[in-house]
């Protein structure tokens, strides 16, 4: 197999395993401890699903640490397109995982107000709680804040592949699409925070798309090789 190809498979396998990790930190964990407006029941169950809690803080940290191996493979395999778009892509989805990682110290602060330590017992019970809730919507406020760069990423991603030539040009549409619904969710959570619902949720099947393509079909090498000697 050319490494190129090995390379692209190895980009959507990572990838692969980003959204199932994600998954389960992001979504799964949250759904099983966070009860939105109820501090008290917030705080029982993460004392009580303690280990469920770090888990979910770990895989965030793994999936953030993983994704910058994918920007990295998709650096190597896209560069040929045009070195000066895969350099900014790499930079916008570092910063946002950046920001994801120092963010995730909220959620670790909430598990810490929650500790019983000796230090806390100046505070009551219920001042620990809300203080607990108070770090837990300052980490989805930064989960948002990062979603400008998880956006932004997606357009000289998007632009790449559309422009590749190895890689079939509705993916880069679709992720084009992607990068606009991570910036409404942004602009939607500060701006209308009683509308509920994530555009994400509806417009992420380009970076699906784009995951499964590389692990499964990968890419058409003789384009590349065509694109590499050109940018040579």
């Amino acid at each position: 197999m050319n490494s190129i190809n090995k390379t692209a498979r190895l980009a959507g396998f990572l990838y692969l395993v980003i959204a199932v990790i994600s998954a389960f930190g992001l979504i799964y964990v949250p759904a099983q401890l966070i009860v939105a407006g109820d501090a008290a029941t917030t705080a029982h169950n993460i004392v009580a699903s303690e280990s469920l809690f770090r888990l979910g803080f770990m895989s965030n940290l793994i999936t953030f640490t993983i994704n910058v191996f994918v920007a990295v493979l998709l650096y190597q395999l896209l560069k040929p397109v045009n070195k000066n778009m895969a350099a900014l892509m790499v930079i916008l989805i570092l910063v946002g995982l950046g920001i994801g990682m120092l963010n995730e110290l909220n959620q670790f602060v909430a598990l810490l107000l929650l500790s019983g330590a000796d230090y806390l017992t100046a505070f009551t019970t219920e001042q620990l709680q809300a203080l607990a809730s108070l770090f837990l919507d300052i980490y989805q406020h930064g989960f948002s804040i990062a979603h400008i760069f998880w956006g932004l990423w997606l357009f000289p991603l998007g632009y790449l592949v559309f422009k590749s030539g190895f890689l079939p040009k509705v993916i880069g549409i679709l992720l084009l699409i992607a990068g606009v619904g991570y910036l409404v969710d942004f602009a939607l959570f500060f701006l209308l925070p009683d509308i509920t619902v994530k555009v994400s949720e509806f417009t992420f099947v380009g970076e699906v798309v784009l995951l499964l393509w590389l692990l499964i079909k990968g890419i058409n090498v003789e384009q590349w090789q065509k694109r590499a000697l050109e940018a040579a």
